[in-house]
């Protein structure tokens, strides 16, 4: 399985994928399956169908702030739903000699979620280009 960050923890197991889950990949990287080490194409969840599990990837606060409200109809529906947002480390923006730009930070995603019934409860490496943040329903509003 592939690894990810200094914890030498899979990717999938890292991002708490089970085999039961109706996931939604918003905007994944051409490698994402490489990255999980697994291929869980037979668990995308159509359009129409709740998903448990929502991996967004961002570059820009607004398209952040965009596929957001558009989640909030999901989460609302499905408050025990996991939603991972991804963001370029600020490290890979400085190596790729202006190849990659973003102007999005985990304070971005953070502040925004706790203003919209969500807190984040983890973060981890998900790749050399992406970190990620876990956000979830608080229990008190389940």
């Amino acid at each position: 399985m592939a690894t990810a960050g200094y914890s030498g923890t899979p990717l999938l197991k890292k991002l708490g994928i089970q085999p039961a889950m109706k996931i939604w990949l918003i905007n994944k990287p051409n490698d994402y399956f490489n990255l999980l080490g697994a291929d869980i194409n037979d668990q995308i969840a159509k359009t129409n169908v709740v998903p448990d599990f929502i991996h967004l990837f961002v570059t820009k606060t607004k398209e952040f702030e965009d596929e957001m409200k558009r989640l909030k109809p999901i989460y609302k529906k499905n408050p025990s739903v996991i939603i991972w947002v991804s963001w370029y480390k600020k490290a890979a923006i400085r190596e790729s000699a202006g190849k990659l730009s973003s102007d999005i930070t985990e304070d971005t995603i953070r502040n925004y979620a706790l203003k919209n019934d969500l807190v984040d409860v983890k973060v981890c490496a998900v790749s050399e280009l992406w970190s990620g943040l876990k956000l979830v329903v608080p229990l008190a509003k389940r």
